[in-house]
């Protein structure tokens, strides 16, 4: 067991970014940002002033034309430059994101290699996506050209689950395509969206105005993105919050991408291979304390596997080491805010309101040294019927839900007709029959074969369908679609 030192016990003040210089906020409202394992306050922060989102706007518009004068081979070299910081200050931004966001040292290293990968991709993606295509002599003296162009500054919203990894699955994409971002993150987790721009800033070759943060939420937001130097938002949070965006992006005749809602599912057929079924579903259910988009929520088990699998998950489920991640033995850390644990613990409560049976309940857990922190421990339902809301409702909390069916086709007809969102599911088996029926008649946008968290790597677009996704791209390189408009040149000189 290795315990790791904290970056800082206590962060100050924090300061907003904008045009490439740390700007002490004039603002009155101050809120404060919470360590979820101690429950101790860590830092404070502002929420900007108009005059400062102004500030952080124009600048970003001005940016335009600076970084539009850069030649793309040297753009290339400062996105590897980014690459390069990043890789420098892994250990440091993955204790950084451990003390503010909660999860383990290895998810949070896990992080920072997703974060690497997105520059790499985004590296990739300047070079061949924003290449133009010409035809000579399409009529009689005729040619045609298709150049792709920047849209403009644009809107980053980040949540409070994966603050650094949805800050890569836009900014580098964006930078690639010629455009300026104003960055706003989640109030639960300020500091990492400090680390990341502490990091940027070393970049020597981004000109001010670049890449700006500011801090402040839904009333921010909503200034920044009806600016008219503002072309659109990507943003990763809720599927209520992101509609409402998206609406709002609609009104204002802006591009968007929004991410929501998922409620996932994991088929396991008779023939699974139990012990690396039960250690992904570990994983896939009770990792980064159930918050993340791609987690699991319903096992759908075959009759014939269905008691050997349940007391196989209750039994490592309960013996998961719970504490500090810095600690690098611990397993599961805690919520990322008191008000995530709460909505975890009520949604719990109306499992048992709905008659499911709860076969290991991680309310009350304690915590030896961490008795102020937001936990929860892994929790299991059974007795799970399909139109209950926890069978339905994304619980963003480290709860299974055990569910029987009889065959494939009852599994499928769940997730088609009882998910509305559409997001994710997986399947454990060993026939390749059962895997490519799965594969094509899932109707969800991430499919896993053997694995509990179908995560796509960076040059791959998180595939969401349905209510899970809105707007006119997806995230990761498939971001460059928001941040890319396209201009036509016909020509005649015969």
């Amino acid at each position: 067991m290795t315990v790791l030192n904290e970056v800082q016990q206590h962060y100050g003040n924090l300061k907003l970014y904008i045009n490439g210089e740390w700007v002490e906020s004039k603002s009155t409202q101050i809120y404060e940002s919470v360590n979820p394992a101690t429950g101790e306050v860590i830092a404070t922060f502002p929420s900007a002033t108009d005059d400062e989102v102004n500030l952080a706007i124009e600048s970003a518009h001005a940016a335009m034309k600076t970084w539009g004068a850069v030649p793309v081979r040297d753009k290339v070299k400062y996105l590897f430059d980014l690459r390069q910081k990043f890789v420098e200050k892994a250990d440091w931004l993955a204790r950084v994101l451990v003390q503010d966001h909660g999860r383990t040292i290895g998810e949070a290293r896990g992080t920072v290699s997703r974060c690497i990968e997105n520059i790499e991709s985004a590296c990739s993606a300047l070079l061949l996506l924003t290449k133009g295509e010409y035809v000579n002599d399409l009529a009689r003296g005729l040619d045609q050209t298709l150049f792709w162009e920047p849209r403009g500054a644009f809107l980053i919203i980040t949540p409070n689950n994966i603050p650094m990894h949805a800050w890569s699955s836009y900014v580098p994409y964006a930078i690639a395509s010629g455009c300026p971002v104003i960055v706003s993150p989640s109030k639960d987790d300020p500091i990492a969206a400090q680390a990341i721009f502490e990091v940027t800033q070393e970049v020597a070759g981004f000109p001010p105005g670049l890449v700006n943060l500011v801090y402040g939420g839904r009333n921010i937001n909503d200034k920044i993105l009806s600016h008219p130097h503002v072309k659109g938002v990507g943003f990763i949070g809720s599927t209520g919050v992101g509609r409402q965006l998206f609406a709002r992006a609609g009104e204002l005749g802006k591009e968007a991408s929004i991410n929501g809602n998922g409620k996932n599912h994991v088929v396991l057929m008779d023939d699974v291979d139990m012990k690396a079924a039960v250690n992904g579903l570990l994983r896939g259910c009770f990792g980064m304390a159930g918050q993340r988009c791609l987690g699991v929520d319903n096992l759908l088990v075959m009759d014939g596997i269905y008691d050997e699998l349940k007391q196989a998950l209750v039994t490592a489920a309960a013996a998961m080491k719970m504490g500090y991640g810095l600690d690098d033995s611990t397993e599961l850390g805690p919520l990322v805010s008191q008000t995530g644990r709460q909505k975890v613990l009520d949604f719990i409560d109306k499992g048992i309101q709905e008659g499911a049976k709860l076969i290991l309940d991680g309310r009350n857990v304690q915590v030896k040294g961490c008795e102020g922190g937001f936990f929860v421990g892994p929790t299991i339902f059974e007795n799970v019927d399909p139109d209950m809301f926890i069978a339905r409702q994304e619980s963003f909390g480290p709860i299974a839900n055990l569910i029987r069916v009889s065959d494939l086709d009852e599994a499928l007809d769940l997730i088609n007709n009882k998910d509305d969102y559409g997001h994710s599911a997986c399947l454990f088996t060993q026939s390749g029959k059962m895997a490519r029926k799965f594969t094509k008649e899932a109707d969800v946008g991430n499919v896993g074969i053997n694995v509990p968290v179908p995560q796509p790597y960076a040059f791959f677009p998180l595939g969401s369908k349905n209510e899970s996704a809105q707007g006119t791209a997806k995230t990761r390189i498939d971001s460059m679609r928001l941040f890319l408009d396209q201009k036509t040149v016909t020509a005649r000189w015969v």
